[in-house]
C-alpha cells in the first residue's frame, strides 16, 4: 500500500494540479494554441477548447483527476470559462505552498482563501454592467467575445447570429421562471459539405429520417401533424396465444383478423385527419397501405428526443395509444413539411412554424473534423447567450475583472490582521494570472503589460480596462467591445478557489489498489487499505 501523509501529500497534490494548469495554460485567449490529442482508436482531434482537451487527457493522479472534473463542472453549469478556471484553480493553489512550507496551517490558509472569495464575488457585482437582451446588436457583441478566441472567429457574425437566435428561440417562461434548455431543444445537425456559410438555424425541425413509402407526399404546405409513441403494426399475442392450423381456411382467417386489426389502429388516426404521423416505432406494411390511402405521410422510428422537439415546434402532444388520439393532438403550428436530398442523405424539414420552441441548427462545413469544432464553439456561443438571459449583466473581458479584482482585494487585504493576511493577499495575486497568461500566449512583455495594468486599475473608475489579446497591448474593453457574462465570471472564481480549498484539505493520500497483481487478465485487484474515512484514524 503506497502512503503520502501531511506535508508531502499537500504538495504533490499542489504540484499535480499545477501540472494540470500548465498543459491548459496555452489555450486561453485569442492567441491560443491548439492540442492535438490522439484517442484510444487511434483518431486525432485538434482544438483549444479547454474541456474537450481535458476530457481526452489520462491521468493517474487523484488531483489531477479533480482538477479535470473542474471543467467538466464549469462546463456543464455555465458552458464557457473551463480554461480560465483550471489556470486559476492551478495558480490559487501555487500561492498556497510558500504558507505551507511556513508552517501555516492548512485551514487557517483555507478561512482566508473562503474570506477573499466572499469579498471578491461583492466586488464583482460592482464591476460589471447591467444589458439589455433584447437588443440584438448588444447581445451579438458579446456572444463574438466568447468565439474570438476560436476556430470560427473568421465567420464570428453568422455563428453569433445562428447562436443567439436558436437561444432566443428555446427560450420561454414557466411559472415566471425563464428556461433555457440548449441541450433538450436547440439540436445541432452537422452535413458534411457544403461550406461553413450555408449553416443556419430552422424556425423549425430537421430530422434524418425519408418516409416509409415511396408514393407518399414528400411536400405538404401547413401539415396537420400527429405524434406517436407506439407501434402501428399488428400486436402478437404473448405466451398465452395458442393457435393450432389445421387447414387453410383457418390460416386466412388469421390473416383477416390480424388485417382488421391493423385497418382499426389506422381508423383512428385517419379520424383526426393529419397529414403527417410520425412514431417512435414501426410501421407495417399494411398500415403504410392504409395511411397511404388515405394520403397521409408517415414517418417511423424517430428518436424520442426529435419527437419531444417536434412537438415543442409544432404544438402537437405525443399520443401512447392510438384509441387515444383527440383532435386537440394535433399540431399546425408548422408551414412546410418536405423531404431533401443533401449529400447523399434525405432529411425531413418541417420549418417555417409559426412559434417554434426548439429548434435545429444545420451546419454544413467541408469536414468532419471542422464540424465537430464549429459545433462546439457553437454550444460555447449558445450558453453565453442562455448566460445573459439568465442573469443580464456583463464583466469586462481581457483579464480587466480579475485585474479589477485582484487590485481592490489587496487593498483589502491592508485592513486584515493576523496571519490570515497573507493567504487573502496571495488569492489578490493568483487572479493575476489571466490577464498575464494572455499577454505570454501573445508574445507580449508579461512584466511591462502587467504594471501598466496594475497602474490603471489603482484608479477605480478604470476597471474596463484589461488586455488586448491579439496584441497584448492594454486597451479599455468598453471601446474594444469585449464583455464576459456575470454568471461566467462568478462561477469561474467560485470554482477555483472552492476546488483550491478542496485540495488543500487534504492531508494524506492512501492509495488502495494493491500493486502485486501480475499482468494479463488475472483476478481482479485485491483491495489491501480501503482509505480510512477520518473518524476511524
Amino acid at each position: 500500500m503506497e502512503r503520502e501523509t501531511g506535508r508531502k501529500a499537500q504538495l504533490s497534490n499542489i504540484q499535480a494540479a499545477k501540472t494540470i494548469s500548465d498543459i491548459i495554460r496555452t489555450c486561453l485567449g485569442p492567441r491560443a494554441m491548439l492540442k492535438m490529442l490522439l484517442d484510444p482508436m487511434g483518431g486525432i482531434v485538434m482544438t483549444n477548447d479547454g474541456n474537450a482537451i481535458l476530457r481526452e487527457v489520462e491521468v493517474a493522479h487523484p488531483a489531477a483527476k479533480s482538477m479535470i472534473e473542474l471543467a467538466r463542472t464549469q462546463d456543464e453549469e455555465v458552458g464557457d470559462g473551463t480554461t480560465s478556471v483550471i489556470i486559476l484553480a492551478g495558480e490559487v493553489l501555487a500561492t498556497a505552498y510558500p504558507f505551507l512550507e511556513r508552517n501555516i496551517h492548512p485551514i487557517t490558509i483555507i478561512g482566508a482563501f473562503k474570506r477573499a472569495l466572499d469579498d471578491a464575488l461583492t466586488l464583482l457585482h460592482d464591476v460589471s454592467i447591467a444589458v439589455d437582451v433584447n437588443n440584438r446588436d448588444e447581445m451579438l457583441k458579446l456572444i463574438k467575445s466568447s468565439i474570438g478566441t476560436k476556430m470560427v472567429s473568421q465567420w464570428s457574425d453568422l455563428m453569433c447570429g445562428m447562436a443567439f437566435d436558436a437561444v432566443k428561440c428555446v427560450s420561454t417562461e414557466v411559472n415566471g421562471k425563464r428556461e433555457v434548455d440548449i441541450k433538450r431543444y436547440a439540436r445541432v445537425e452537422k452535413v458534411p459539405g457544403g461550406e461553413i456559410e450555408e449553416s443556419r438555424v430552422l424556425d423549425g425541425i430537421m430530422v434524418n429520417k425519408d418516409v416509409t413509402h415511396p408514393k407518399m407526399r414528400r411536400r405538404i404546405e401547413n401539415p396537420r401533424v400527429v405524434l406517436l409513441d407506439c407501434n402501428l403494426e399488428y400486436k402478437k399475442g404473448e405466451s398465452q396465444t395458442n393457435v393450432e392450423v389445421t387447414d387453410e381456411s383457418h390460416w386466412a382467417r388469421l390473416l383477416e383478423i390480424e388485417e382488421q386489426q391493423v385497418k382499426e389502429m389506422c381508423e383512428y388516426i385517419i379520424k383526426v385527419q393529419p397529414d403527417l404521423v410520425f412514431t417512435e416505432k414501426g410501421v407495417s406494411d399494411l398500415a403504410q397501405h392504409y395511411l397511404m390511402k388515405a394520403n397521409i405521410t408517415a414517418i417511423r422510428r424517430v428518436k424520442k428526443t426529435d419527437n419531444n422537439r417536434i412537438a415543442r415546434a409544432t404544438g402537437a402532444t405525443i399520443v401512447h395509444r392510438v384509441e387515444d388520439l383527440k383532435p386537440t393532438d394535433v399540431g399546425s403550428d408548422c408551414g412546410l413539411f418536405e423531404i431533401k436530398k443533401i449529400g447523399d442523405e434525405y432529411f425531413t424539414f418541417l420549418v417555417e412554424c409559426k412559434n417554434p420552441k426548439a429548434c435545429t441548427i444545420l451546419l454544413r462545413g467541408p469536414s468532419k473534423d471542422v464540424l465537430n469544432e464549429i459545433d462546439r464553439n457553437l454550444m460555447d456561443a449558445m450558453s453565453v447567450a442562455r448566460n445573459v438571459i439568465f442573469e443580464p449583466r456583463l464583466c469586462p473581458g481581457g483579464g480587466a475583472t480579475e485585474m479589477g479584482l485582484s487590485v481592490r482585494l489587496g487593498e483589502k487585504a491592508r485592513g486584515i490582521s493576523g496571519v490570515e493576511q497573507w493567504p487573502y493577499k496571495a488569492v489578490a495575486e493568483a487572479l493575476e494570472v489571466i490577464p498575464r497568461t494572455l499577454i505570454q500566449n501573445c508574445g507580449g512583455n508579461a512584466i511591462r503589460g502587467l504594471t501598466q495594468l496594475r497602474a490603471k486599475h489603482a484608479d477605480a473608475a478604470n476597471f474596463s480596462w484589461g488586455i488586448d489579446g491579439t496584441s497584448g497591448k492594454v486597451v479599455d474593453m468598453k471601446e474594444y467591445g469585449v464583455w464576459e457574462p456575470h454568471a461566467v465570471k462568478a462561477q469561474t472564481i467560485k470554482t477555483a478557489i472552492e476546488s483550491a480549498c478542496l485540495l488543500l484539505r487534504v492531508d494524506d493520500i492512501v492509495s488502495g489498489v494493491s500493486k502485486r497483481q501480475g499482468g494479463g487478465g488475472g483476478a481482479p485487484p485485491q483491495m489491501e487499505d480501503a482509505p480510512m474515512e477520518e473518524g476511524e484514524r
